[in-house]
């Protein structure tokens, strides 16, 4: 097998003509069979090529027939294997990104010092700092002794790493270091930029270094950014790899740790799923604080309202098809809005109020330029899995669109942080209600949750908070509940023809103010059924702006968020995950008015 010869080098010098240069280097490098990657700037040219060697000395002799590149020389290695995928031949603003001003190093460097000469001051232990300027993940492999690394992400950080070194090394000698000294081609006369008056660089960098002098004051290997991964000093591969995950240089003794699955995590990266759940929790809590701020129903929108045209109404005007749909809602109001142009058929045309429609026909009304009430959108997220999330639900904040809310619900949020995703809520808390709600990520696993909430099977616990003291320890209500919803979205006790509801209380502890803390059991799920059966039995819920005393109704039915709140927690769920079969508790942590 013929030995790949493989280089590194780079040259500042003005090249003219970055098109038709990169075009001609492609054409020839893929010709020679060459891999790896050019980089060309209008400062100079940064190389990293693989190739038979007679075809390198091919690429090295055009390479210097262009002006300013007569005296270009790489560094040289070799390999059994070629360490490269494909060949690439990039345009950039700069071949070594800096993104400061006014360095220049075609015009001017800081003084360099050779291998030799290096290896002279620390055989002789002359004073004087080694300065690394690669980053983090490649001094992780190895470095000189006694060096001191910038601590830095990438190379554009360095400037700031710069200001935060002591200033007493102003003033004493330092050499700045690299793998193979381009970064420290713009590194220095920043440097001398700041004040520093001693500086020198390390010229052809780590791996001139090896090659003139071996591995005498280094240790470890040096990071390349190839296959290879790690060379040691005698510039051959080593075991190094990289972790696919993270990208961190791992070494043999890395690979031999438990936590590293390749293709899959390192020591550096690994978590344990509760370690993992936290990191993922965390970016979507940054994720849901963006989503909220603003609120997306605070920047004025144009809302529509869709208009489905029934069966019975087949023939029959648009004014009379939006009185039978809205039958709360007067005709003489309909007619203003068709007037205004606001019902618009599917392509945005505005459609009269005496025009003819058919069965199936859609319109849409449309709201120009509205704003919604402020909601409390910070929503917790408590789990999240490949099948669920768990959330704990602020409050005020509706779960789905209704009313004065398109936006600023909870449904939006969710389509918000989780898109292309559209999580789906298995059941609904109210507006003003806060605490746990399970949802799920997909429509598969809504079909394996949700039938458990239809047979009753989902256990679940409320934190209550009520007006006035219940007589008895423990007790409850079976009064039914009505199936049709009356003003204010609310329910109302049907001892006739009402569903089945049964709730069962348990009083915690009696409060200075003469409320009490209750905890209570829905066992059936119908709407309000908390509320209206506290209320029936003559505890209303503290803050409820429905439901009050003797059946009577407030006049509001979502909260402000500057209001006082409705003293009712979703507090514990119990339920059979809808991927693992395995029995499940989420608990939300209790509000203030419950601590």
């Amino acid at each position: 097998m013929k030995k790949i010869t493989n280089i590194a080098a780079y040259k500042f010098a003005t090249l003219p003509d970055l098109r038709a240069l990169r075009a001609r280097l492609l054409a020839q490098c893929r010709a020679w069979e060459l891999k790896g990657t050019i980089l060309l700037s209008v400062e100079g040219i940064n190389l990293f090529v693989a190739g038979e060697r007679d075809k390198i000395d091919l690429l090295l002799a055009e390479l210097r027939s262009l002006p300013g590149l007569s005296d270009l020389q790489p560094k040289v290695s070799e390999t059994d294997h070629q360490p490269f995928s494909r060949m690439l031949v990039r345009m950039k603003k700069e071949i070594i990104a800096f993104g400061v001003e006014g360095i220049n190093p075609a015009l001017r460097t800081s003084p360099k010092l050779s291998a030799k000469e290096l290896k002279q001051w620390l055989d002789e232990g002359r004073p004087v700092t080694l300065l690394d300027t690669r980053n983090d993940y490649e001094v992780k492999l190895g470095t000189f002794k006694n060096a001191v690394p910038a601590g830095i992400g990438h190379f554009r950080d360095f400037p700031a790493a710069v200001r935060r070194l002591p200033p007493q090394l102003k003033e004493q000698p330092t050499l700045w270091f690299c793998t193979g000294g381009i970064r420290c081609e713009k590194a220095g006369p920043f440097m001398e930029n700041e004040g520093f008056k001693q500086i020198f660089q390390l010229e052809g960098g780590i791996l001139k270094y090896f090659q003139e002098c071996g591995g005498a004051h280094y240790d470890g290997e040096c990071f390349v950014f190839d296959q290879r991964v790690g060379l040691d000093p005698s510039l051959q591969e080593t075991d190094a790899t990289q972790c696919f995950r993270c990208q961190t240089p791992l070494s043999a003794d890395d690979q031999k740790d438990s936590r590293y699955v390749s293709g899959q995590s390192c020591p550096f990266c690994f978590k344990t799923p509760a370690e993992q759940m936290a990191a993922n929790i965390a970016q979507r809590h940054d994720a849901i604080a963006r989503a909220i701020s603003p609120l997306p129903g605070s920047v004025p929108y144009d809302n529509y309202k869709p208009v489905n045209v029934p069966s019975d109404c087949d023939r029959k005007t648009l004014l009379e098809v939006l009185c039978r749909i809205c039958s709360h809602i007067s005709a003489d109001h309909w007619e203003t809005e068709c007037a205004r142009g606001l019902v618009l058929d599917m392509d945005e045309r505005p459609v009269a109020a005496d025009k003819i429609v058919r069965a199936g026909e859609r319109y849409r009304h449309k709201f120009p330029n509205i704003t919604e009430p402020d909601v409390n959108g910070r929503v917790e997220i408590l789990h999240e899995d490949e099948a669920l999330i768990v959330i704990n639900k602020p409050a005020p904040l509706p779960m789905h669109s209704n009313g004065r809310f398109y936006r600023n619900t909870l449904q939006y949020i969710l389509n918000t942080v989780y898109h292309p995703q559209k999580p789906h809520p298995a059941h609904r808390l109210d507006a003003n209600t806060t605490g746990v709600v399970l949802i799920t990520r997909t429509r598969h696993f809504a079909g394996k949750l949700q039938p458990q909430f239809e047979r009753g099977e989902v256990k679940k616990l409320y934190l209550v908070r009520v007006q006035g003291r219940p007589a008895a320890e423990t007790f409850f209500c079976d009064a039914p509940i009505a199936g049709e919803s009356g003003l204010l979205g609310s329910r109302a006790v049907d001892t006739e023809n009402g569903l089945a509801a049964r709730t069962e209380f348990r009083v915690l502890k009696p409060l200075a103010d003469g409320s009490t803390l209750l905890e209570a059991r829905p066992l059936t799920g119908r709407t309000n059924q908390i509320r209206l059966h506290c209320a029936h039995l003559g505890f209303p819920v503290v803050g409820d702006p429905v439901y009050r005393t003797g059946g009577k109704l407030g006049d509001i039915q979502t909260l402000g968020v500057d209001d006082p709140p409705l003293c009712l927690h979703a507090w514990k769920i119990s339920f059979m995950h809808p991927q693992t079969k395995m029995s499940k508790s989420f608990t939300a942590p209790p509000p203030s008015w419950a601590a």
